[in-house]
């Protein structure tokens, strides 16, 4: 049973404040508030056959229940029976008077005294700790049958989500029983998540009927509404991919998923952060470019500069570099792209940061349709855990499908009427394309140009509904300087306001601290040197120079 996800992921909250704490996301609890287990009777599961249970779903190659539950509460919750009805002699040596044997359900309902089906559980908050929400799930049919609304409701959303986007998604009331006379006459897709609120004698009964009308191959996600760990290790007994305890929330359904269909030979999924102008000469760019700087050599994180301004995009001059080949290419032939392939089109600029650099000639249309854009994105995503992608200034189909479908977006604007129009109708645009998702991040950039009248920050954030996440001073002779010598502010003027600026934005976005810097001579300075200069970084070893 999946409640808890790994505490290094990161943490989605529609209500967080975007330029608050930007450190490591809280370790969440264990998964809290699900429907206590009843008392078991003594009665024993029900016989079954191990081949029809086990073959009709297609488990995981090598899965065994003890390997399936890595993140399942060490402790599940079990009521103890009532006292008048206890046992006269315990079941085990090891068990106390007054509780029921584990391991055992009732064979009917009518044979104990704990309701025959386990009431709704109440609609409380739920912890679920930090959830993985940066997956990939690939084009594949999705078959839902709830019970409860609030399951309808936040299948509903899942399917509306853009990391649900090239999956098809059918949703439908019934439960398993439901499930089961759809299936009688027709294939049965790729996952099929089903609720049952019964007890678990009952849910098992269900699930091997579910199992004779099932194709192999078929993935199955159940949904109870009992928090036991032996109920857990029968259901993977049978075959089930997953089982979670309702209440479920979108992203913790989304993330289950996920997991079904993760690729094994990739070792993770990038944070893909878009970044876009609300008008043109905004400088989204140049805040894209120094924030990835600050990224890889600052916060120490491999990170992949995407320049998908193909007529002007300005990656290269940024960075002093004039690649003979670059994300056109990529464009042209996404299928074959692969590491091999990337390795030649990908610009090293540092040790940790990576320039996948636009053409910027006039020399084509560049009419490139929108499934090109998202292959692209897919694969790099596999090559450093976070890529900068820097969007022009422009609309168009793959530019809304790149913009809704990444993990973060950046809006920058400048204090004018123009911006602050064109910034409001992006954000609504993204909040209502996301339900899921935090709502976008504010930068805005070139405050305090002289001459210029502008709206204050205060009131420019009070229109969009969004604190602005960083406000960075203008200084023309700083950045044009930078330009001109194809440096980030980091290298030419670390101790500027701006520089400053794109180190904090680079902390937000990862969410992670900056590293205490070395004490300058002495022991402790010599001995980090020899490590510094064996260390090699995760872009080093997948785009070695042949």
């Amino acid at each position: 049973m999946t409640n808890a996800f790994p505490a290094s992921s990161p943490v989605f909250d529609d209500a967080f404040d975007l330029d608050a704490d930007f450190g490591a996301p809280p370790v969440g609890a264990p998964f809290a508030g699900a429907a206590p287990a009843p008392a078991h009777s003594g009665q024993p599961y029900p016989p079954a056959d191990p081949y029809a249970q086990t073959q009709a779903f297609a488990a995981q190659p090598g899965a065994h229940p003890a390997q399936t539950a890595p993140t399942y509460p060490a402790h599940a919750p079990q009521a103890p029976a009532h006292p008048t009805h206890a046992p006269a002699t315990p079941a085990h040596p090891a068990q106390a008077p007054g509780h029921a044997p584990q391991g055992h359900y009732p064979a009917h309902p009518a044979q104990t005294h704990a309701p025959a089906a386990y009431p709704a559980p109440q609609a409380a908050p739920v912890d679920l700790g930090p959830i993985r929400a940066d997956v990939s799930i690939p084009r594949i049919a999705i078959h839902v049958f709830a019970e409860r609304q609030d399951t309808l409701a936040a299948a509903e959303r899942a399917g509306q989500d853009r990391r649900l986007s090239r999956a098809s998604t059918q949703i439908r009331p019934g439960g398993v029983p439901a499930a089961v006379a759809a299936y009688q006459n027709e294939p049965t897709p790729p996952l099929i998540v089903v609720e049952c609120l019964a007890d678990p004698a009952t849910l098992l009964g269900q699930i091997d009927a579910l199992a004779d009308v099932c194709d192999a191959g078929t993935k199955v996600v159940v949904i109870g509404a009992t928090n036991d760990i032996l109920l857990f290790r029968e259901l993977m007994r049978r075959g089930v991919s997953e089982y979670l305890v309702a209440p479920i929330q979108p992203l913790q359904l989304i993330a289950s998923i996920g997991g079904l269909f993760s690729d094994p030979s990739q070792p993770f999924v990038g944070r893909t952060v878009a970044f876009v102008g609300a008008r043109g000469g905004a400088g989204a760019s140049a805040v894209a470019h120094n924030t990835a700087y600050a990224i890889s050599e600052r916060i120490g994180a491999n990170a992949v500069i995407v320049d998908y301004d193909l007529p002007f995009g300005t990656a290269g001059l940024d960075f002093n570099q004039d690649p003979i080949s670059g994300v056109a290419d990529a464009l042209g032939q996404p299928d074959r792209l692969d590491a091999t392939l990337l390795d030649r089109m990908l610009v090293r600029c540092t040790d940790k940061l990576s320039l996948f650099a636009a053409p910027a000639t006039l020399d084509s249309d560049w009419d490139i349709g929108p499934d090109a854009f998202e292959e692209v994105t897919t694969r790099i995503r596999a090559t450093a855990p976070f890529v900068i992608l820097d969007l022009p200034h422009l609309w168009s189909p793959w530019m809304r499908r790149t913009l809704v479908s990444a993990d973060e977006v950046v809006v920058v604007a400048t204090p004018d009427l123009a911006s602050l129009r064109n910034a409001k109708n992006m954000i609504d645009l993204v909040r209502q394309a996301r339900p899921n998702d935090a709502p976008p991040r504010l930068v805005l950039n070139q405050v305090g140009l002289p001459g210029r009248p502008e709206i204050p920050t205060k009131d420019f954030g009070a229109a969009l509904g969004i604190h602005p996440s960083l406000v960075i001073p203008f200084d023309a002779k700083l950045f044009g300087a930078a330009a001109n010598n194809g440096q980030m502010l980091l290298d030419s003027a670390a101790k500027s306001k701006p520089a400053e600026a794109f180190q904090t934005l680079a902390q937000i976005i990862t969410q992670r601290e900056l590293p205490q810097a070395p004490a300058r001579g002495g022991k402790a300075a010599k001995a980090a040197a020899p490590a510094k200069a064996e260390s090699k970084s995760l872009l080093a070893g997948l785009f070695k120079k042949g």
